[in-house]
């Protein structure tokens, strides 16, 4: 039986196990006890070849004893082998089959695999590897010399890293474990062996030693860091390293590893992580990597660096996960500021509890937070008149919340009323927000308080960068935040400053996302509204939530010119809008106007007192008098008579139209043709004083979305709508499900979607001619 090794140009491949020994490893045996040469095998990352880590293949199989006698050595002889086919799996410490059978009948342990070799016959090749283990040897002849090296590199890595593991598992020199762990980094680095597993197998190793091991020294700590920080460039830390890297953060805020280890490994987490929800850990390192860098004696500073480090120097950031990764963050760590309050919310009274004053403080369990109530706005209007017939305050107090409740015979008396109502309120009715009836104070912990500052700042700098603005509007939107923090007056007042960078935003997929995400559900622009829970300057934030921004309307011109809007504002906000107005605000003197103009308020008393507030100011005397002349020319231009058809020439523009509508009446048109024109969604202004109107053609214009929406409000006869090669998309087209009388609409070649289509089609009843090709819907 004559093993050579083989010196042809196979040898390139081949690889010999690293040089560096395990603890009180020793190396190798020397060559096969049959009598074979070591083959020659120079390092792999030489050629650049790289493999994939085999967990399990199919192998032939041959096993041979080392032979004693003559006639053995010919019965083992190359020419009367017997080869097995068997489908091995490589498991965390040994070899074996998935058909125990023959050759394979017992699994061999990596322990007792004492050398893998890499073999080659003389005159038929085949490819084959030699495991040398006690007694004998171990051939596995693969299909090809790629998959040899395969399993070759493979079978070397599973033993190194089950050496590794029994020899860190029970440390007793330090110095020495440290060097183990820098040679099995540099053996993950350099390994031809591309997988996940490559890097996390030692990581999860180092892992395992810090968690069994928690009296080391923090030089030991930062020893161990520095070793494995290679490894943590292209890898995620596991969950025990995360704990061990927070651990240091705390302890060690100032030391130079936060800075030149930490600092890139939480960069890639940043970029690449895809869900925290799955590893919360890696939030967890993040969120104290970030309070460690907040502790430098540049502070926030420093804080700041790191952030426009992570969003770039351009204009755009180029990794999109950055900002829900830090968004993510920061919820996590105002939450926590919070979560001893949270937690105790179950032991405190209920809101039924606290609203039919039946518990007396003597009843309640001491050292609880106080369950927050709002005020019913009837009661606030009343206090002035009810003020001498309160009742002597009561005092709740926890060790964290103080919360001193006013209440008076009426207010007992209309929350009686209320009794069988066990349904918990919306946000805003959890929180007591007027001040005349409460005062309210949370008092965190000096280190919650730091978190708190340290957080709510990151969300303000991630405010000023443009192109994130949207995103985290969108994020924010549902208002993700415990309704603790909302009560807790410091943080609405710094989280104001983000509010108001949503609101002058001119975007309209930032500013509409101060509204709220659903019906029934209060946004932001309820919470900062006068009486909403974080007003605290009359309604200056709310103001200029509607403000005119260099002459142009931010959110009027968007979600705010529709009836619904104002609808909502009459219903709920009438009252802060008419002190606003009465106080000379422009925004809200425009809103009344507005209300009025669209025939928002039915009830007429209510309409007389909206044009008092209007005549106090100079500005709402001066727009309501424009109003005024607005209705006249409304009715002349709506009076009957005029023609009934109209096309206007090609290429004519929004002037143009209003130009011609203005110059007489035009009651009778029912037939305007703009197709060809340059109208765009600006003209809707005009074409919703036209009340005979049903037939519109805006074919080859640059009419949108915009103008769609407001036609659907105002033209609800409207029989035929002509929308080819125009804009639209589905954000438009959906409005088109409230003029119930339309009959023939031409969508052709716009951006509408098949969903849309079934949608409109289902809402509109008469709706008998449609064109949707060149459509998705096509």
């Amino acid at each position: 039986m004559d093993f050579t090794g083989s010196s042809g140009g196979g040898s390139d491949h081949r690889q010999i196990e690293e040089s560096k020994p395990l603890l009180g490893e020793m190396s190798a045996t020397e060559g096969s006890k049959m009598g074979a040469a070591r083959c020659r095998r120079p390092l792999l990352h030489c050629n650049g070849m790289r493999y994939k880590l085999l967990q399990e293949g199919d192998i032939q199989v041959c096993v041979i004893r080392h032979p004693r006698t003559f006639l053995s050595k010919i019965l083992t002889s190359k020419f009367l082998r017997r080869w097995e086919p068997h489908h091995v799996t490589l498991a965390d410490n040994s070899l074996a089959s998935a058909t125990p059978t023959g050759y394979m009948e017992n699994s061999i342990s990596y322990s007792a695999i004492e050398d893998v070799q890499l073999l080659s016959w003389e005159n038929a090749p085949k490819y084959c590897l030699q495991l040398t283990i006690p007694g004998g040897t171990v051939l596995l002849q693969a299909a090809n010399s790629y998959l040899r090296d395969q399993w070759f590199h493979s079978l070397q890595w599973k033993k190194k890293i089950y050496k590794y593991k029994k020899v860190l598992s029970n440390p007793s020199r330090w110095e020495v474990v440290l060097k183990e762990i820098r040679t099995l980094v540099d053996m993950a680095l350099n390994s031809p062996l591309q997988d996940d597993s490559i890097h996390q197998a030692p990581l999860e190793i180092v892992s395992k030693l810090l968690s069994e091991n928690t009296n080391l020294t923090t030089q030991d700590h930062e020893s161990i860091i520095v070793a494995i920080a290679p490894l943590l460039e292209n890898n995620h830390p596991p969950p025990d390293l995360c704990e061990f890297f927070c651990k240091h953060c705390r302890e060690r805020p100032r030391s130079m590893v936060v800075i030149e280890v930490f600092t890139p490994v939480v960069q890639r987490i940043l970029k690449h992580n895809m869900d925290f929800g799955k590893c919360p850990r890696l939030r967890l390192f993040t969120q104290e990597y970030i309070l460690a860098l907040n502790e430098l004696n540049a502070g926030m500073e420093v804080v700041k660096k790191f952030i426009h480090s992570m969003h770039g120097p351009t204009g755009q950031c180029p990794h999109p996960r950055v900002l829900p990764n830090l968004v993510a963050v920061c919820l996590a760590a105002i939450y926590s500021c919070y979560e001893e309050f949270i937690n105790s919310r179950d032991n405190s009274p209920s809101l039924k509890e606290i609203r039919n004053g039946c518990q007396q403080q003597c009843d309640r369990k001491p050292n609880l937070p106080l369950r927050l109530l709002h005020t019913s706005p009837d009661l606030v209007s009343q206090e002035a008149t009810l003020s001498e017939s309160r009742l002597k305050s009561v005092i709740v107090t926890s060790n964290e919340i103080h919360v001193e409740v006013e209440r008076n015979n009426t207010a007992n008396q209309k929350m009686t009323a209320n009794v069988g109502n066990d349904s918990e309120p919306n946000l805003i009715d959890c929180l007591m927000v007027s001040p005349t009836c409460s005062t309210m104070s949370i008092e965190l912990s000096a280190q919650a308080d730091r978190i708190l500052g340290c957080y709510v700042e990151i969300l303000k700098m991630l405010s000023d960068y443009d192109d994130w603005r949207p995103a985290l509007a969108s994020l924010l939107q549902p208002i993700p935040f415990p309704k603790e923090a909302l009560a807790h007056e410091k943080f609405t007042k710094e989280l104001k400053y983000v509010i108001q960078r949503f609101a002058e935003d001119p975007r309209q997929e930032v500013h509409s996302c101060l509204l709220s995400v659903r019906a029934g559900k209060d946004g932001w622009f309820q919470l900062y509204s006068p009486g909403g829970v974080a007003c605290d300057d009359d309604g200056e934030l709310f103001a200029s939530m509607v403000r005119v921004c260099n002459n142009v309307h931010i959110l009027m011109g968007s979600c705010y010119k529709t009836k619904k809007f104002l609808l909502s504002l009459a219903e709920n906000k009438l009252g802060p809008c008419m002190l606003l107005a009465l106080r000379g605000n422009q925004t809200m003197v425009e809103i009344l106007c507005l209300m009025l103009e669209y025939n928002i308020i039915d009830n007429n008393d209510t309409q007389l007192q909206i044009i008092s507030t209007l005549e106090s100011t100079d500005v709402g005397k001066r727009m309501y008098e424009q109003l005024c002349d607005r209705q006249r020319e409304l009715k002349e231009l709506q009076r009957k008579g005029g023609p009934t058809r109209l096309t206007l020439p090609s290429k004519s523009t929004d002037a143009d139209l209003a130009r011609l509508l203005s110059s007489g009446s035009f009651g009778n048109l029912e037939n305007l043709s703009l197709a060809f024109t340059n109208v765009t969604s600006a003209c809707a202004e005009n074409l919703i004083k036209l009340p005979s109107l049903k037939q519109l053609n805006l074919w080859s214009t640059q009419f949108g979305d915009a103008g769609l929406r407001l036609l659907s409000e105002h033209l609800t006869m409207l029989q035929v709508l002509n929308l080819c090669e125009t804009p639209v998309t589905d954000a438009g087209l959906l409005a088109l499900s409230s003029m119930k009388s339309l009959c023939s609409l031409n969508m052709n070649s716009t951006k509408l979607s098949a969903d849309t289509y079934e949608d409109l089609k289902a809402k509109l009843p008469n709706l008998k001619e449609v064109d949707v090709r060149y459509t998705e819907a096509w």
